[in-house]
């Protein structure tokens, strides 16, 4: 059996709107057929949103899909594990798969973190990818799209503190770890 021994991230193709549908047959066929030691997690890129009412806030909120059509699956890419996954009653296709019978491509660390980061999901691992001294740009909140050097990182508390020039000076921001990407 052929495999790759590391688990991975792969991005799966959907029927539109059928997304957490997919995600729930493939966790139920996960565990019916014993391959919660090779296929891990499996998202859907929801976030949450305020549901608006003549262009005002009702209050309340809503889930929305980041990605429609598409769910992302960590797994080990054995023979077993992938003909599972692309025989779930939803799923179209891998995405990086050259067809023939190839087995796809996984996503890189650096594509799947931000999918990842704005469901708010940090992992120890994306911490040793930032250090003093990167240029990062802030992803979300009242300083979006901001860029600036990262002074300083708390992983304890999941923040960082980065100086930008604001108002031509320069000025410290401190912002959640999940709210930047590597420039």
């Amino acid at each position: 059996m052929e495999y790759q021994i590391e688990k991975q991230w792969y991005v799966v193709s959907t029927y539109n709107g059928h997304e957490n549908k997919v995600k729930d047959n493939l966790e139920k066929r996960i565990e019916t057929q014993g391959l919660t030691d090779y296929i891990f997690r499996v998202l859907v890129a929801e976030h949450e949103v305020p549901v608006m009412r003549d262009g005002q806030p009702t209050g309340k909120t809503k889930m929305k899909n980041i990605y429609p059509g598409y769910i992302f699956v960590e797994m080990i890419m054995t023979d077993e594990a992938w003909f599972i996954v692309r025989n779930t009653p939803g799923v179209t296709g891998f995405v990086g798969s050259s067809g023939g019978h190839a087995k796809p491509f996984p996503v890189t660390r650096e594509q799947i973190e931000p999918v990842l980061k704005r469901m708010g999901m940090v992992d120890e691992e994306m911490y040793s990818n930032y250090e003093v001294g990167d240029m990062v740009r802030i992803l979300a909140g009242s300083f979006e799209g901001i860029e600036g050097e990262i002074e300083s990182i708390d992983s304890s508390i999941g923040e960082v503190t980065i100086s930008t020039i604001l108002f031509g000076r320069p000025t410290p921001i401190t912002v959640k770890f999940s709210e930047i990407e590597k420039l």
